[in-house]
């Protein structure tokens, strides 16, 4: 029988690292996902599973950390919230301009700048749109419950491998807080020298040995030409995550008049907004985005020929919005509403804004 257990997100988040088989963890504390570390410390799976916990002395450190694992081929992760992200992005760049596969998991707050310590998804230009300098793409997974928070772990790590690049798990200070029962991932153990070699070895840097060369991993190319070539087969292993990878979840879509696009914690909030529209006779459905790279592009614009309006739902001042407009292509009107600064709106008022927004009686 599968074990059942009532935790927090950011709990959630630090078992499955250990039950996916991860070989390290290096962050760095700040609100709201420091349980990840304290529960991981609290757990010490060095003692069972070998797996290394370390506070690194700041994100700077832990994201490049993350490179020198990734780079011999283990499964390596960290954790922040958005300024401890921010001062990753270089560190990410290499890492995708290198084609090393981690794991970044970001429990937005608030913000710009410092922001506050209360939930937000205004990272998620940051998470989608690179966030460091130069062509590249994470792949982002945005959880909208504690059970995903556990499944993901192991979902990212997966598609990390498969496409030798970056994965993160964007959620919210909401997800990281709240507490819900959780069906824990089975068990796998990590991966052996042995099998790090057969899985990695035509490019892990793990030793020259008499059967395979060495193995220098940089991103750097002072060749132009060659670095274009390079940045094409980029583009090309982007397109294929596009083409294979999209996931979403529609809710109450096949007769909708309206509908809302919501990620996280906005899309639960939405649930609710939905079955309250339905009694009052309004005709609206949900449509959550689980990857925010790939978007779902499609699954949207299927929809368009139906509606009368898209509401875009975010803890922020707009930036999904853009990618719902790419979608609905001017096909039907898509407006936002967001709360900002930790705020956190109800699903009352959610359903106020549609009504607002699209003049329904």
């Amino acid at each position: 029988m599968a074990e059942k257990k009532l935790l927090k997100g950011n709990e959630a988040i630090a078992l499955a690292a250990i039950r996916c088989g991860c070989d390290g963890y290096f962050g760095y504390p700040i609100t709201p996902q420091s349980e990840v570390m304290e529960t991981l410390m609290e757990e010490k799976p060095w003692e069972t599973t070998g797996m290394v916990v370390l506070q690194a002395e700041s994100e700077v450190a832990a994201i490049n950390m993350l490179y020198g694992g990734a780079a011999c081929g283990k499964k390596v992760m960290t954790s922040s919230s958005g300024p401890g992200v921010s001062l990753m992005c270089e560190g990410l760049s290499y890492l995708a301009g290198t084609e090393l596969p981690c794991l970044v998991v970001n429990v937005a707050r608030g913000g710009p700048g410092l922001g506050t310590i209360q939930p937000g998804q205004s990272d998620y230009f940051q998470a989608t749109k690179g966030g460091g300098h130069g062509d590249y793409y994470l792949i982002v997974l945005a959880p909208s419950s504690v059970q995903e928070m556990n499944d993901f772990v192991d979902l990212a790590f997966d598609l990390a491998f498969k496409y030798r690049n970056p994965a993160m798990i964007l959620t919210d200070g909401v997800i990281g807080q709240m507490m819900e029962k959780v069906e824990l991932s089975p068990e796998k153990p990590r991966w052996t020298d042995a099998e790090i070699k057969k899985k990695s070895g035509d490019w892990a840097s793990i030793g020259k040995t008499p059967d395979r060369p060495q193995h220098i991993l940089s991103s750097l190319d002072f060749d132009a030409e060659t670095k274009e070539i390079f940045n094409q087969k980029l583009i090309k292993k982007y397109n294929e995550i596009r083409k294979n990878e999209i996931r979403f979840e529609k809710m109450q879509c096949d007769d909708a008049e309206y509908l809302l696009v919501a990620y996280g914690a906005m899309a639960r909030i939405c649930e609710e907004a939905i079955e309250i529209a339905r009694t009052q006779g309004i005709k609206l459905g949900l449509l959550r985005p689980i990857t925010l790279f790939p978007y779902p592009y499609n699954a949207i614009r299927e929809l368009t020929p139906q509606l009368k309006g898209i509401l875009s739902l975010e803890l922020s001042a707009g930036q999904m919005v853009e990618d719902v407009r790419l979608a609905a292509n001017g096909k039907v009107v898509v407006e936002h509403y967001g709360r900002m600064g930790g705020m956190v709106p109800n699903p009352g008022e959610v359903l106020e804004a549609l009504k607002k927004t699209f003049s329904i009686k």
